[in-house]
């Protein structure tokens, strides 16, 4: 594990909180992303079919149903339906068609992915057709249905529900899969994402030297937020999570919040637990910075900013702020989604040029604190 030193917290250090809350619903296509390369778009929807929704579940990093209307937000269709487009934008060689589902743009991790592949896809010459499934099991399956009619040769899968991953494959005909953060059996070729078990236990083991330093594992809970219908990538993170955390201290008094991986579910269910749970050292993990945003909202909203001590999964933007300024935010797990784009979209054209490639293609990951998160990434606009 990379020594990375955890800042020394004093309690009552006061905070400098500054909580970006607002998810920024992005689009199912539109035409920046064929600007300058000759490219064409096509929308193309189908009815999704029976398939049903689960209610405020997970995701290898984001879950929940949000609370939004049934119409997908298409930028360059204005007169959206109920069902998700799928979007073709046709790269500068088009030797090969490739499909993509999103697990929902409107999460800020997945908009990086998102950006990332179709950049990537574009700068290969490749069709990509892209499919936002907005966080829905039914709208994955029409992404998948319309992908089929598309007729991509192969898929980049981020759907969310794991239990629906056959199904969803049998519908876009089973070509070769690359599975985004989320196996998707039985149509996986290959698994690329983060490695879950070891992202959790580098974090956990983080912050369980800083509760052994600071509090001497004197604390008063170990709280969990985490999305269970994301299958093996909820069991290995927070497992992780468990495993590195009792590297330094045991695990005291835990609760665990299941489909705790969205803002506001997250926000929801700390409020209730904080109300009835006292108590100046809470250590809070999530799955994802999601959740970890809805913990400090809630923290904030009761007076209870002192009280929790938090660290989160992915480092992504809309977290940026509070682990440089917020002395309770402890330690992250970086996974760049912003380079998703480079690692899948040459592995799936090896795939389709008949070559093989060796998986799980794990990103890389790594420890970002208050002290070291600017060697990463230009944080501003903190207020």
């Amino acid at each position: 594990m990379q020594n990375i030193s955890v800042r020394a917290l004093r309690p009552g250090r006061p905070l400098l909180l500054v909580v970006a809350l607002t998810l920024v619903a992005t689009a199912c296509g539109g035409t920046d992303d064929t600007a300058g390369t000759g490219a064409t778009t096509e929308d193309v929807s189908e009815t999704a079919g029976d398939a049903t929704t689960p209610a405020e579940t997970g995701t290898g990093d984001a879950t929940t149903t949000p609370d939004a209307t049934d119409t997908p937000d298409v930028t360059d269709t204005p007169d959206a339906t109920d069902t998700p487009d799928a979007t073709a934008t046709a790269g500068a060689g088009g030797d090969h068609k490739i499909g993509y589902i999103s697990l929902g743009d409107s999460v800020p991790f997945v908009k990086l992915v998102s950006d990332g592949i179709r950049e990537e896809a574009d700068a290969a010459g490749v069709d990509l057709v892209f499919c936002d499934s907005e966080i829905d099991a039914a709208k994955a399956l029409s992404c998948a249905q319309n992908l089929a009619v598309q007729g991509v040769e192969g898929v980049l899968n981020f759907q969310v529900f794991q239990d629906s991953s056959p199904e969803i494959c049998s519908a876009y005909g089973g070509v070769p899969t690359i599975a985004i953060d989320i196996t998707q059996p039985p149509c996986e070729t290959v698994f690329m994402g983060a490695n879950n078990r070891e992202a959790g236990r580098m974090a956990g083991a983080a912050l369980g030297e800083f509760v052994s330093n600071e509090f001497d594992c004197d604390y008063t809970a170990y709280v969990s937020l985490e999305s269970t219908a994301s299958g093996a990538a909820n069991t290995d993170r927070m497992g992780g999570y468990r495993e590195g955390f009792e590297e330094h201290c045991p695990i005291t008094n835990e609760r665990v919040l299941d489909g705790a991986d969205r803002t506001d579910p997250a926000l929801e269910q700390m409020s209730d637990l904080l109300t009835a749970l006292p108590g100046d050292r809470i250590i809070v993990v999530a799955i994802n910075e999601d959740g970890i945003l809805g913990a400090i909202g809630a923290a904030r909203t009761l007076g209870r900013e002192n009280d929790l001590y938090y660290s989160g999964q992915g480092t992504d933007p809309s977290v940026w702020c509070e682990i440089k300024n917020n002395p309770n935010y402890i330690v992250s797990t970086a996974y760049f989604p912003e380079r998703y784009g480079s690692i899948v979209v040459p592995a799936m054209m090896e795939i389709l040029d008949g070559g093989t490639v060796e998986g799980p293609l794990y990103t890389e990951h790594e420890l970002i604190t208050a002290e070291n998160i600017e060697e990463f990434y230009e944080v501003t606009n903190c207020g």
